[in-house]
């Protein structure tokens, strides 16, 4: 299985869910109720751990250069990060009420698990609050950037490599059977047909959505550097087909600085923007997790209101710094502000992780390509300067190299 590639994985789970709910007796359904009850506490648990041990050292790894092409980069990025989410909020809030208006939310609304009782289940409380997590990881990935503070930076570099060993090894392989069990309860309580028809329509929109997102910044680039708009985006096409295949920035890194180096921007800030842009700057992945979350809570009728979902992009569009080096790592980092903010349950967060997979390396590639509008922006402010910061590790923000991963 670790062969096979997670969106493969996960799209088997969905179609043996599907048919074997059919007709599977309900006494070894509930077998995997029971599964889903302990691995959706397990989850719980860890999510908390998840926030302190990848955007604590995340932060103080992009933190430790200094200078105004650093800030200017992390603004543009953030701003740009922001923008591309809320477009998908408002596209979303136009489109997709039409689109689950045939769905019944009262039948939708009821998850699986109060119709399929476990035959049992374990507590396994968090050790932190999910804000509490996260504002610890804030204040110790700043400490250690701006403190110099050697020891405290060794532990928590180790601590994140636990914390990305648990989900290769754990989470990640048994996220399957996880949406294989979601899935399988649908399926008996009648749920999963309307689900799918959903989820097919919100993939359109999405893919929709990624290309106006590249549209719009390299207009926006073409504009501020006085040159052909779409020049610019037909020589990234290589860095794009690559994250395409890959579903990896960092090995798509390469490319992207070769293609960006072509439009002109010179190595010293190709050099620095790429690889801090790799780990900092995901439009695509914002905007996916966004249009995903909006979707679950129009179908489960939640609240979904602009306030809210404003709060919401603007707490992942800075906890997504954690999401490189770990497997589907936009949506694992985005878990958090999931349950605190919007309210997801265990399964809510089960069938965004599959209706995100589902579109996994189109958000990559849209991250990479428009790290080169990025790029040209950057260097028709900076490259005439001189001193031009130390270009951050390719690798900042990834210790372990893994094979499906967000950009």
């Amino acid at each position: 299985m670790p062969r096979i590639p997670l969106l493969a994985r996960i799209l088997i789970a969905i179609v043996l869910g599907i048919v074997l709910g059919q007709f599977m007796p309900m006494a070894l359904t509930r077998i995997f109720a029971t599964f889903n009850a302990i691995f959706s506490q397990f989850l719980g648990f860890m999510i908390p751990l998840i926030i302190a041990g990848l955007v604590a050292p995340a932060i103080a790894e992009i933190g430790h250069n200094a200078g105004r092409m650093l800030l200017s980069t992390v603004a543009l990025a953030y701003l740009d990060t922001v923008f591309a989410a809320l477009i998908a909020y408002f596209t979303g809030s136009a489109v997709f009420p039409s689109m689950i208006e045939k769905v019944s939310t009262a039948d939708i609304g009821n998850t699986a698990e109060t119709a399929i009782e476990p035959y049992f289940t374990i507590g396994i409380p968090p050790l932190l609050d999910v804000m509490a997590a996260l504002v610890l990881a804030f204040i110790l990935g700043l400490c250690i950037a701006y403190m110099g503070l050697p020891t405290l930076k060794a532990v928590f570099t180790e601590f994140r490599q636990v914390i990305v060993k648990v989900i290769e090894r754990a989470i990640v392989p048994l996220l399957p059977l996880y949406i294989f069990g979601i899935f399988l309860m649908m399926t008996v309580s009648g749920q999963v047909y309307h689900i799918l028809t959903v989820f097919a329509m919100v993939i359109v929109v999405i893919f929709l959505l990624h290309i106006f997102i590249l549209f719009y910044e390299f207009v926006a680039a073409g504009l501020i550097t006085r040159r052909n708009p779409w020049r610019l985006f037909v020589r990234m096409l290589p860095a794009y087909f690559t994250a395409l295949g890959t579903s990896s920035s960092a090995a798509t890194i390469p490319v992207t600085l070769q293609q960006t180096m072509k439009n002109g921007v010179s190595e010293s800030v190709g050099s620095f923007c790429i690889p801090l842009c790799a780990t900092i700057h995901m439009p695509g992945s914002a905007m996916k997790v966004t249009a995903c979350a909006l979707t679950i809570c129009l179908i489960n009728g939640m609240p979904c209101d602009f306030g809210l979902f404003l709060h919401f992009i603007l707490f992942i569009a800075i906890i997504m710094v954690a999401a490189p080096g770990v497997p589907g790592g936009a949506i694992m980092a985005a878990l958090a502000p999931l349950a605190s903010i919007l309210g997801f349950s265990a399964d809510d967060q089960a069938l965004i992780i599959a209706l995100y997979i589902a579109m996994d390396s189109f958000g990559t590639a849209c991250n990479v390509t428009s790290d080169g509008a990025i790029a040209l922006i950057i260097h028709k402010i900076f490259g005439k300067t001189t001193g031009t910061p130390t270009p951050p590790s390719a690798d900042a923000g990834q210790p372990i190299p893994v094979e499906n991963h967000e950009a």
